[in-house]
């Protein structure tokens, strides 16, 4: 909840304003004033006291040649505490960013004939393999990660899990196949984070299944689960991270899988890896151009509630995991920092009162 500031008071237009759950609370703070009218007081009654004393010194001390700035400070340092606390009372939350609930990351990686293309030295697959394993060094130990090889269909690398040397020892045998079925991968990587929930990629097309996805015709369709959509993004236990030219070249269709994936709430970051004008190359005797498809990248990543990330080097690539790694491990939430206020109260009280005893012999 945002206070409302008085509009004789003007808030800073750079400074984001703050927020308070208990904003109320704020017009504590107009005693302070009224605080130091009382100190002010106090200080001039003092000093009429102190002049009926016949003591010269002690007239000298009540006409200011006395502590000096030393007696001012403590009470300044009290009236700091007061404010303070009085903010505490208000409850303020700020944004600020705290560990990541995300237990699980499945990286969807091409390994169609197009990542032979050396735009991206030595070629789009190593740098991507090489990549990875850099990404799975930064990530914590105790985040899951699974792995989804796609080029004509989408097969399951390695299951969630979080032996390092296993997910390596995945990614090393990659081996390319043609076409690209992006929109596969998707649906493949959704089936491997919840297993119990019956996605199957017939769910969006069933003229395209090959192998073990598909069904004889008397045999029943699978019971499916009520399924009640949730808003793109909302799911924060896990997050998909694809890596691809982006040329779909067969499968289901990458936009479709793109909102069975944010119906579910879990975030589709893509990478592409890539030149955008392409390269032609050669596989098992024919050739063909292979190009960046950014468009389709970027719509799968906006339906998701997710980011695009570009990578025309394997530099590029490189630092595109190492931001990965640090979004999916850091999120910024609104967080109440009342404690922290409270504290700096204590600590400057506490400080008022240790100088004023340092100095005076009395707490205040």
């Amino acid at each position: 909840m945002n206070f409302a500031w008085p509009a004789f008071l003007k808030w800073p237009a750079a400074i984001p304003q703050p927020a308070f759950l208990w904003p109320h609370m704020l017009w504590l703070l107009a005693l302070l004033p009224l605080l130091v009218l009382l100190y002010a007081w106090l200080l001039r009654r003092r000093r009429k006291l102190a002049l009926r004393y016949a003591s010269l010194s002690i007239v000298r001390q009540a006409q200011g040649r006395g502590p000096g700035w030393r007696r001012h400070l403590p009470p300044l340092l009290l009236l700091l505490a007061l404010a303070a606390l009085l903010l505490a009372s208000a409850r303020p939350v700020a944004v600020i960013a705290l560990p990541s609930n995300q237990q699980t990351i499945i990286l969807a990686m091409d390994v169609s004939a197009s990542m032979r293309a050396t735009d991206v030295e030595p070629n789009r697959l190593v740098a991507a393999q090489e990549a990875a394993k850099t990404f799975l060094k930064e990530l914590p130990r105790d985040v899951k990660v699974g792995i989804v090889a796609f080029a004509g269909s989408a097969q399951v690398a390695q299951q969630p899990t979080l032996n390092r040397e296993d997910l390596v020892t995945a990614i090393e045998r990659f081996q390319m196949q043609r076409a690209t079925a992006t929109g596969n991968a998707i649906v493949i990587s959704l089936a491997t984070l919840f297993p119990h929930a019956g996605i199957e990629l017939q769910q969006l097309s069933p003229d395209r299944m090959r192998g073990g996805w598909g069904r004889s015709l008397d045999q029943p369709p699978p019971k499916q689960n009520e399924f009640v959509p949730v808003p793109p993004g909302s799911y924060s236990s896990a997050a998909i991270i694809m890596l691809t030219d982006g040329q779909r070249t067969t499968g289901v269709d990458p936009l479709d899988a793109a909102k069975m994936a944010a119906e579910r709430g879990v975030k589709v970051y893509t990478v592409g890896i890539g030149t955008v004008d392409g390269e032609i190359i050669g596989f098992e005797g024919w050739s063909m151009r292979v190009r960046l498809d950014e468009e389709t990248l970027k719509t799968i990543a906006q339906k998701t509630a997710a980011e695009y990330f570009y990578a025309g080097t394997a530099q590029d690539l490189k630092k595109v995991y190492q931001s990965l790694s640090s979004r999916l491990t850091l999120e910024k939430k609104e967080t109440e920092v009342s404690s922290l206020f409270a504290l700096a109260g204590a600590l400057l009280a506490l400080l008022a009162g240790g100088l004023s005893l340092l100095w005076f012999g009395r707490v205040l």
